[in-house]
């Protein structure tokens, strides 16, 4: 019995019939042109499958909207790649000689992608109803502690919406540095919340991540002053 046949009964709770195609599944295009990129797209729709039928069971009183974001939430490249590390993934994965120099095998979209590629083998191996076990199997956690409407909201909403509810400014938003080589930027955005008196700084490696880090840190500081306005 291989590692990766083993590493699938005890981690993923599955056992293959065609080792073949957990092979595949573990194959990344940069180490083979028969690789698991077809699986990857099978799999996708199975998890986005399980996870929207999970969700609708489980949140009878959630609307459309609701259940779309936190699907996104459960099922984005970075739920994945964190579920790949915490299964040992990255020990598995097929990596040519390029992407295994550069780090690959700790790289999210090639832990992620390959997360999806065995979904779609299990699928073809043993059917949907096996597939949908080990999906349940592996969100167990995270579908128990499903977040709410307010956790889903990003920063920037959230601190717009305080402020509108209460009458206050809007927040402005400016760059005021961006460092690092173009590949590697590093965005300082401020945020600055006239009426309150509030300027605060983010970092990030876009403008929006950069933003949104500011207005966590505003929103947080408004929270914590209890929304009083500055002192004229």
């Amino acid at each position: 019995m291989t590692t990766a046949v083993r590493w699938a009964g005890d981690r993923l709770g599955y056992h293959f019939a065609d080792p073949g195609l957990l092979d595949l599944a573990l194959t990344h295009r940069s180490a083979s042109a028969r690789n698991n990129e077809r699986l990857e797209f099978l799999g996708d729709a199975v998890l986005g499958l399980v996870i929207a039928d999970a969700l609708y069971r489980r949140r009878p009183d959630a609307g459309e909207g609701l259940l779309s974001r936190i699907r996104s939430r459960l099922v984005r490249g970075e739920t994945l790649a964190d579920i790949a590390r915490d299964l040992g993934l990255a020990d598995l994965v097929r990596l040519g000689s390029g992407e295994t120099r550069t780090g690959g095998h700790q790289r999210s979209s090639i832990l992620s992608n390959a997360l999806e590629a065995l979904l779609g083998a299990i699928y073809l191996d043993g059917g949907m109803a096996a597939a949908e076990a080990v999906v349940l199997r592996l969100y167990a956690g995270r579908l128990a502690d499903l977040p709410g409407e307010e956790a889903l909201t990003d920063p920037k909403t959230r601190l717009q919406e305080w402020l509108q509810a209460r009458g206050e400014q809007l927040p402005v938003y400016a760059v005021k540095h961006v460092a690092g080589s173009a590949h590697a930027q590093v965005f300082e955005v401020v945020c600055e919340i006239g009426s309150l008196g509030v300027v605060v700084g983010g970092h990030g490696a876009s403008r929006r991540t950069a933003e949104q880090d500011a207005a966590q840190r505003a929103l947080a500081e408004v929270l914590a002053a209890g929304g009083t306005p500055a002192a004229p």
